[in-house]
């Protein structure tokens, strides 16, 4: 049975809060260092000596126990608790009371002993007086130096009985706890936005109060959280402390390291729900979904044209303000976007880092890569709603449109010719300047366009990847196999306007209606003589420069003209009908 004995002085108005009772009684935890101290007081005291028997130090340690034991206790009227001292006791009455009586003279805070008090200083005063032996680093209480030292142990005492995940610290646990049962305690009193900690709501907090109360120093921008601040501060440093291990990239937060890492591993776990397609980052997911509901929620306050990303109205805004803050150091060209540099400098470099898989070409672009596929696939989704003929490309579309139009917008303002494309003036244009800034490496053979030049460098290579599929004929480029492949199908899409005739390619139906028309655009330099053709001029320029380029085979005679060749070799044939 357990004795209870009441001791209240008879004169006071009010009983104390609390009761003597003589029992196994509770202790805070500093009144358990009281007693250890006392304990060890005691053992030093009857410190075993040379020849004594170790009994009696553990007799000794018996009556220090029972000793205490048999001291009076003081309980809480509020909720049981006992302690072995008044001065306990009321220290405990300020949990019930609210009494905060030890308040900072720097900031205000109250709080219920003077022992925190103490700790709550060292905020102020700067002192961390517990240091880690390990790294240095340096604590201002000796429970968060314990609790860093597992770092280096390794020593994750906490663990969580439903996925067995272990935490060095019993609050980070707690924390976890929540995923398992959902629970989400502290919650916005603004949007009702919940979260599991309550740090995490104070962040949340200044969504709604606009606080930036950490300013770089560098440049003056303004920051929410130390943190944001701390990142930031690696732009102008330069600091990126991540590094990939498999490719040693570089990065300046963990985070775009483990999203980095997931290019390795092919990992993408967020999966959209509509067409099953997976992401690596949560963000593309999100502007993925933004498809599908066809949400752009960035919008363009000069055109009012809207945009799926932040960023991609950031680069929209450069069009309105003519900004190109990105220039090439090498020719001086100007981008609004760093990605646009960087794909330009290819051309300077000569890089192409991406190459097909079916015939080895390669690109200093992604999308030129994808548009070359399709001549391998054969795909054509861009069509003519005139014709109903299709293309490969849009821009073949655009061009091709202008023949229905009638449109030729590109004139050469050295002989009004007009044009439905740049590119076609462009080659117009070495006509009049005779230029050829493009040489062939291997032979010397130059050429007015760069296309022209790589259409020949083949004949050097012998590169034939485009093969047709009737016959198995191989050509050098795209359009020569197209050209090509109306031998087969009889197709004659250029129709005369003049005698319904029709031709296989444009530049014959070009060539024809000269007849019609009388044209003769290309003018001798030495004489004035007009020619329909080019090939023909060409060869009356040889009367005037005594060129003869085609040389016989059997003997050292030279001609200007191949048809003239011909002739004379079939002597040499007469002469040796077996050879």
């Amino acid at each position: 049975m357990v004795f209870v004995k009441e001791e209240i002085e008879e004169n006071s108005s009010e009983p104390e809060p609390w009761r003597i009772i003589k029992h196994e009684e509770q202790t805070d935890p500093m009144e358990e260092n009281e007693e250890s101290e006392e304990l060890r007081e005691v053992e030093e005291e009857h410190h075993v000596k040379p020849g004594e028997k170790p009994s009696s130090r553990s007799k000794t340690k018996n009556k220090f126990l029972k000793k205490r034991k048999d001291k009076k206790s003081f309980t809480c009227t509020q909720c049981g608790k006992s302690y072995t001292c008044k001065q306990s006791i009321e220290r405990h009455m300020r949990v019930h009371t609210g009494e905060k009586p030890h308040e900072c003279d720097q900031c205000g805070t109250s709080f219920t002993e003077k022992f925190y008090l103490n700790v709550h200083m060292r905020i102020h005063t700067g002192e961390k007086p517990f240091s880690c032996d390990q790294c240095e680093k340096c604590f201002t209480q000796k429970i968060h130096l314990k609790i860093h030292m597992r770092i280096h142990t390794g020593e994750k005492p906490y663990t969580c009985d439903k996925c067995e995940k272990s935490f060095r610290d019993s609050s980070h646990l707690k924390s976890h706890m929540m995923i398992h049962t959902g629970e989400k305690p502290f919650m916005c009193d603004q949007c009702e936005k919940s979260f599991v900690k309550s740090d995490i709501l104070k962040i949340h907090m200044k969504i709604h109060t606009g606080e930036k109360s950490f300013t770089c120093g560098q440049c003056g921008k303004s920051f929410p959280y130390k943190s944001s601040l701390d990142v930031h501060m690696r732009v102008h440093t330069g600091e990126k402390p991540f590094s990939c291990d498999q490719c040693e990239k570089c990065f300046t937060q963990k985070i775009q390291l483990k999203i980095h890492m997931r290019i390795h591993t092919g990992e993408k776990p967020y999966a959209c729900d509509k067409c099953e397609k997976s992401f690596t980052n949560s963000s593309h997911l999100k502007s993925h979904m933004m498809i599908h509901t066809g949400e752009k929620p960035f919008m363009c306050h000069q055109c009012e044209k809207s945009f799926v990303k932040s960023d991609q109205l950031k680069r929209h805004m450069k069009i309105h303000t003519g900004e190109k803050p990105y220039a090439c150091d090498k020719c001086g060209k100007s981008f609004r976007d760093s990605a646009d540099l960087k794909k330009h400098m290819r051309i300077h470099t000569g890089e192409k880092p991406v190459t097909c898989d079916q015939c080895g070409n390669s690109f200093a672009k992604k999308t030129w890569l994808e548009h070359h596929m399709m001549i391998h696939t054969g795909e054509k989704q861009f069509m003519c709603d005139q014709c109903e003929k299709r293309f490969t490309w849009r821009k073949n579309l655009n061009a091709h449109m202008k023949i229905h139009t009638g449109e030729k917008p590109f004139t050469c303002d050295h002989c009004g010719k007009t044009f439905n494309d740049t590119s076609n003036l462009k080659s117009h244009l070495t006509v009049h300047t005779k230029e050829k800034p493009h040489s062939c490496s291997v032979c010397g053979k130059s050429f007015a366009l760069l296309q022209y030049l790589h259409k020949h460098q083949k004949t050097h290579t012998g590169v034939r990847e485009y093969m047709c599929f009737e016959c198995e004929k191989t050509f050098i480029s795209a359009s020569d196999l197209k050209q090509h492949e109306r031998i087969h199908t009889g197709e004659k899409p250029y129709k005369c306007s003049h005698c319904d005739k029709r031709f296989s390619r444009s530049s014959h139906l070009k060539r024809h209606e000269r007849i019609h028309t009388g044209e003769k655009p290309y003018k001798c330099s030495h004489c004035d003589k007009r020619f329909s053709r080019s090939s023909h001029l060409k060869r009356h320029e040889r009367i005037h420069t005594g060129e003869k380029p085609y040389k016989c085979s059997h003997c050292v005679k030279r001609f200007s003209q191949s048809s003239t060749l011909k002739r004379h070799e079939r002597i040499h044939s007469r002469e040796k009908p077996h050879v």
